[in-house]
């Protein structure tokens, strides 16, 4: 190798040193937690590099006692540079294996805190409170923890029910909220409309942002569900604020006399009034599926009609978005009216194949597997068994008095 191609070489390799040691020096300072111990230990390693090339490395090329001397002072280097790296060795090492229970250098994800505007919120004082949730807001905007604190605090502490409705409309309006979170939201906010305003009104209109947003949805279902059981606004505002006078009729005299005590069984609405009011209720609200499977239970067994009884909970079966557990316990409903009333083997098995069919590998079709093997059990149990004619006894026995008792 001539001395133009040595020069090269040499050029090449400190080149690759020279780069290598200012990576090495840039990605240290980056993650260290003390910047100017690093750089002293950089400086201070640079000078016994220094010295190392100056020094240490012309007594090797001239041999004999030289190099013997040369050899002594790179230990002497060697221990000075572990002096000043061996907290970093070690760290190099024990680090990897600390990583795991305490995560390494990885930054903990950050979050918003809440606790110092909980605690004044419960000291009482909930304006300070409020700039306190606000301050986490501007950092993590739309936090939903945040928004509910903030509406809850203006709702129940300061009872500015608009204020909380405009803090929960924004949060709803935006574009990437959650419908889970905007349906928990309106949900509140219809539960702050009855109970601090008895606002029947406003509870509904918050829960029909809820099926207008999120129409043909298990939340809209469920949203129209709580509409149809909002009841009267004049009635329920009455019993708020005025109440309302009961009338409590007067009990029986002489209790331990009367011969029968059916008067004592609560008197409700009579079978026939009850579906009136059940269809007449569906007729606004049709998406009730609580009163539906009333009517249909009544259908059944008051009146006989297990045909109409089946109408009513087809249409709950069928209707799109119903949650799984409910379109089963349907299903089961179904079937236990149809055993009642003396529907066939083959009919109640079709309406649990359903199950099966629908819910295929869940605990559902499961349980519906079960019912299926001892479905003909259950079907013999229904049957009516034969009366046994009782004889005819004397009535009042206890106070008729016989003949003396002999002693």
């Amino acid at each position: 190798m001539d001395d133009t191609q040595q020069l090269w070489f040499n050029i090449l390799w400190i080149s690759i040193i020279s780069i290598a040691f200012i990576w090495l020096f840039i990605r240290s300072v980056r993650r260290s937690d003390n910047r100017p111990k690093l750089i002293l230990k950089w400086v201070l390693s640079g000078l016994v590099v220094w010295f190392i090339f100056e020094e240490v490395v012309p007594g090797f090329r001239e041999g004999g006692v030289a190099a013997l001397d040369a050899l002594m002072m790179i230990l002497f280097c060697g221990g000075v540079m572990a002096i000043i790296w061996r907290n970093s060795i070690t760290d190099s090492f024990a680090k990897p294996l600390a990583s795991i229970f305490d995560g390494g250098n990885e930054p903990p994800e950050p979050k918003p805190y809440y606790s110092v505007a909980q605690t004044k919120r419960k000291l009482g004082r909930p304006h300070e409170a409020i700039v306190e949730v606000r301050e986490q807001l501007a950092r993590f905007p739309n936090d939903f923890e945040g928004v509910m604190l903030l509406a809850g605090i203006q709702a129940e502490d300061l009872k500015d029910l608009s204020a909380a409705a405009l803090t929960l409309d924004g949060f709803c309006d935006s574009s990437g909220s959650p419908p889970k979170q905007v349906s928990a939201a309106m949900n509140q906010l219809a539960d702050w409309h009855l109970k601090l305003a008895q606002d029947t009104e406003g509870a509904r209109a918050a829960l029909e942002k809820i099926a207008a947003r999120f129409p043909d949805t298990e939340l809209s279902l469920q949203a129209a569900q709580r509409i149809a059981h909002l009841g009267d606004p004049a009635r329920i505002s009455l019993a708020a604020h005025d109440g309302q006078l009961m009338a409590v009729p007067e009990g029986a005299k002489n209790v331990g006399l009367l011969a029968s005590s059916t008067f004592l069984q609560p008197q409700g609405m009579n079978p026939g009034e009850q579906a009136a009011a059940f269809v007449k209720h569906l007729e606004q609200h049709p998406l009730d599926a609580e009163v539906r499977e009333k009517l249909a239970i009544l259908y059944a067994d008051h009146y006989g009609r297990l045909d109409l009884a089946t109408g009513e909970l087809k249409q709950l079966i069928e209707h799109p978005n119903q949650p799984p557990k409910r379109v089963a316990n349907w299903l089961n409903l179904l079937a236990d009216l149809q055993v009642r009333h003396g529907a066939d083997y083959d009919t109640v098995r079709e309406t649990l194949e359903k199950i099966v069919e629908r819910f295929s590998g869940s605990a559902l079709a499961e349980r519906a597997q079960a019912r299926l093997a001892h479905l003909k059990l259950e079907l013999k149990g229904q049957q009516e068994t034969p009366g046994v004619k009782m004889g005819v006894y004397e009535q009042r026995l206890g106070l008729k008095r016989g003949p003396p008792r002999q002693l």
